[in-house]
């Protein structure tokens, strides 16, 4: 990728392979092996800057606070045109659309704002990897009192946006000590940024969107040969289009009929975990993946006198149990021979008679397939938590194809799986290419030519 200015000017060249190259003042290697610091430059809080840059408080460029949620109970105050955020949509950098909105009085009535279009958000609390996340609005919208609202008055808001993402490590660093760390306010008032002239963070936020575009372009691609795969799964999985040469009706068949159940690990207690002598598949890789990572296993100490069933290739483990019941009985197909290895104590295994009747690979597919999945929601039970029985499950009924057509179908799935993994290859050397770039382009590491 060629970057130039909006003079035609090359600032900077990148390559896909991982290496960049930029034309304009390069003072990193003599920072790094020189003592003293180079000319042009001076120390600051946050490193050796550019003299002409400064490093500014969020709250010295921005009007920083948080939003509130109306009452759940008054049903008045939901479902209105007013747009409202939760820190579950701060995952992403630019927010657009949202699931929920609010009425006038919930706004007049709760400690929500209005924010305009522009304004930043970051997570202050949230599940997972949420805190520290910072989106941009491309929308007018509210938000609940764990988001705060970032409206800069001083600077580019597109440079401060990028500098908090590639400062998201270091911010969440920085959270309140505690049973669930946070970030406050204050916390957030604090974090200190680089600020160079407006020109030169305009002239950053110029090179660092066209890496934007291109991942953006990249996500779509991505999202799109997804959806042509699960179009693909929906019409080869139940018959409805056959591939050529194979015709004939296929066979239903009883999945107690065909494999038998065991469990995963019994009596164990979390100082068996961590450390030990054997692996375990954990319950997130059954539940995300339709065949087993087999690079994602915890460990476990097993000693020999324990009575536990270890795994084998071509067994299908099951979730038992979810918060909703779109998501229980979630299965995955574990498909290669790995020694030593059993399954967590939250999911079920099935393991086949033989591969005569239904293959792994194939496995693998339909049983993620809307068809198995709409049958499997049908058997969840529960009301705030969702669980199927193995017995239930060893009820159902499967349609199948010949072995010969199974593996045909397979073989056109498994492609269309290649083809993504390559596309979120290049989208994972573009995201780190970019990250590496905003580590030297944030830092005044690297100047970009006027």
């Amino acid at each position: 990728m060629v970057v130039q200015n909006n003079k035609g000017d090359t600032i900077c060249t990148t390559y896909y392979s991982g290496t960049i190259k930029y034309s304009g003042t390069d003072n990193e290697t003599k920072m790094n092996k020189d003592k003293h610091i180079p000319s042009g430059y001076k120390p600051s809080p946050l490193g050796i800057i550019p003299e002409d840059w400064e490093v500014k408080r969020l709250g010295e460029i921005a009007r920083i606070g948080s939003g509130g949620t109306p009452s759940k109970a008054n049903q008045e105050y939901w479902g209105g045109n007013i747009p409202w955020i939760t820190t579950a949509l701060l995952n992403n950098p630019y927010i657009d659309a949202v699931d929920e909105f609010i009425t006038e009085q919930g706004l007049k009535n709760s400690s929500a704002q209005l924010l305009n279009s522009g304004v930043l958000l970051m997570a202050m609390y949230g599940q997972g990897q949420t805190r520290g996340k910072v989106s941009k609005l491309l929308i007018n919208a509210s938000t609940n009192q764990a988001c705060a609202f970032i409206d800069i008055h001083t600077g580019n808001t597109d440079y401060v946006h990028q500098y908090l993402i590639a400062d998201y490590d270091n911010i969440r660093n920085k959270s309140n000590d505690g049973n669930q760390k946070n970030l406050s306010l204050g916390i957030i008032n604090n974090i200190q940024i680089t600020f160079p002239p407006i020109a030169e963070q305009q002239r950053i936020v110029s090179v660092l969107s066209l890496w934007d575009t291109a991942i953006a372009k990249q996500t779509a691609l991505i999202e799109q040969l997804t959806m042509r795969k699960r179009g693909l799964m929906q019409q080869l999985l139940t018959g409805k289009k056959r591939l050529k040469g194979f015709e004939g009706e296929w066979k239903e068949v009883r999945l107690g009929d065909i494999g038998d159940t065991y469990s995963g690990l019994i009596n164990k207690n979390k100082d068996d975990f961590e450390e030990g002598n054997a692996h375990y598949i954990p319950y997130m890789n059954v539940f995300s993946n339709e065949k087993v990572d087999t690079n994602n296993l915890g460990q476990v100490k097993v000693s020999v006198s324990e009575n536990q069933t270890k795994v084998k290739h071509g067994d299908i483990f099951f979730t038992v149990s979810s918060e909703t019941p779109e998501e229980v009985g979630m299965a995955s197909v574990l498909l290669y021979d790995i020694e030593n290895t059993y399954l967590n104590s939250f999911c079920f295994g099935y393991r086949l008679n033989g591969f005569e009747t239904l293959l792994p690979v194939f496995a693998s597919y339909l049983l993620r397939g809307n068809s198995f999945r709409k049958e499997m929601y049908k058997i969840a039970q529960g009301s705030t938590r969702f669980n199927i029985s193995k017995n239930e499950v060893m009820d159902m009924r499967i349609a199948l194809p010949s072995i010969d057509e199974q593996n045909a179908i397979a073989s056109v799935l498994v492609n269309a799986d290649k083809e993504i993994e390559i596309q979120k290859q290049k989208l994972a050397a573009m995201q780190e290419q970019k990250k590496g770039l905003m580590q030297v382009l944030l830092t005044g590491k690297r100047r970009i030519r006027k």
